[in-house]
């Protein structure tokens, strides 16, 4: 009995040293983006700042094809996925000088703003909206 005892509590400790190392490191992913860079504001006030600069330029379509695009995305990273690139698309549409947000925008933004290992569902997921890839094939690269 005791030897069972033992190698519970040597795996527990296992679990719970993995799950802090987890969590710190999210949490150091966090700290690090909140840093500022050379111009005073972090990565965070960036996106917060495009955010409200293209505010006025989404209407409900846009918003929803936004909210289809990250819909995969696990519920409880889902605002910050969300955040990050709906600034990534208001910095392109600033860039641009842009009036509204347009499809291509969106597309275009959602595509700079993801990791590559997410690509391969954004181009099943256009697919299946019916829009063309084309144009973005160079994005992907």
């Amino acid at each position: 009995m005791a030897g069972w005892f033992q190698y519970f509590i040597v795996g527990w400790t296992i679990v719970l040293i993995s799950l802090m190392a987890i969590g710190g490191f999210f949490m150091f992913r966090k700290f690090l983006k909140r840093l500022p860079k050379e111009d005073g504001k972090s990565i965070l006030d960036w996106e917060d700042y495009y955010i409200q600069q293209t505010k006025h330029m989404w209407n409900n379509d846009q918003k929803k094809l936004l909210e289809e695009l990250v819909s995969p995305v696990p519920e409880l990273f889902r605002d910050i996925a969300r955040n990050k690139i709906a600034g990534k698309i208001g910095e392109l549409a600033l860039k641009e000088n842009s009036k509204e947000m347009t499809q291509d925008l969106i597309i275009r933004g959602y595509i700079i703003a993801t990791p590559k290992r997410d690509h391969k569902w954004l181009i099943k997921k256009l697919h299946d909206k019916r829009i063309d890839v084309t144009p973005y094939q160079h994005l992907f690269h």
